[in-house]
């Protein structure tokens, strides 16, 4: 209903004799800002509640046969992207109750960002090295970007108080321990890919340290600017 009467309001409408309706320029800018720049409105923040919800459920079935195979008290450190949309399901409905955690919402963001583009550079290393796109991956793919966008758009909102980003940096730490050098990475497409897999995690753990260390703890503005 918001968003109906926000473009009736910037609609120029041209006389009954001429049967059109005039859009103005940047209107589809408009739109995007509109939910880019505030994304805290309730029923954008419900509905990615449920989407996250329903993709940490599938995610944790795809892990299924690898649990299985590990130990329980490393299963925290295991499904990497089911947890990391979990926590995000459980920050944004935090926002929407109005309890800010920022120690979880940091956590949440980063995760989705970090294994959002992880797990999108391991399926296009799979598909050049002349993996087939099936349907179930190329959908793994859309949705792991789609983490990685929605934990941009909100951590660019996000205060983070300077003892929180070496929290991030254990929890980041010990993840990326435990998956390459314990050994429980999840499970990757070829045998090959364990040297993209594992240099690709350090460099995302130490490009989202260094994004948080600049830009959110120190400079508290947007990445690229408003």
């Amino acid at each position: 209903v918001l968003l109906e009467g926000y473009l009736l309001e910037k609609f120029e409408r041209v006389p009954i004799n001429k049967t059109k309706v005039i859009f103005p320029q940047k209107e589809g800018k408009a739109v995007f800002d509109l939910l880019f720049r505030n994304p805290f409105r309730r029923w954008f923040l419900k509905v990615l509640i449920v989407i996250n919800i329903l993709g940490s459920v599938y995610g944790y079935y795809w892990y299924s046969g690898q649990l299985e195979a590990t130990p329980v008290h490393l299963w925290l450190f295991t499904f990497d992207s089911p947890f990391s949309t979990t926590l995000f399901a459980l920050a944004l409905t935090g926002i929407l109750l109005g309890y800010n955690n920022r120690l979880l919402q940091l956590v949440a963001y980063t995760g989705v960002i970090k294994f959002g583009i992880w797990a999108a550079v391991v399926i296009l290393d799979f598909w050049v090295a002349g993996g087939t796109p099936t349907i179930i991956v190329s959908l793994l793919f859309l949705s792991h970007l789609g983490m990685a966008l929605e934990g941009w758009v909100y951590i660019r909102h996000l205060y983070v108080p300077p003892g929180y980003l070496i929290l991030l940096a254990l929890w980041f730490g010990v993840g990326d321990y435990l998956d390459y050098i314990v050994g429980i990475h999840p499970y990757l497409y070829y045998p090959g890919q364990f040297t993209v897999a594992a240099v690709t995690a350090a460099v995302l753990s130490i490009l989202l340290l260094l994004y948080v260390w600049i830009w959110r703890v120190s400079r508290h503005r947007f990445i690229f600017g408003k």
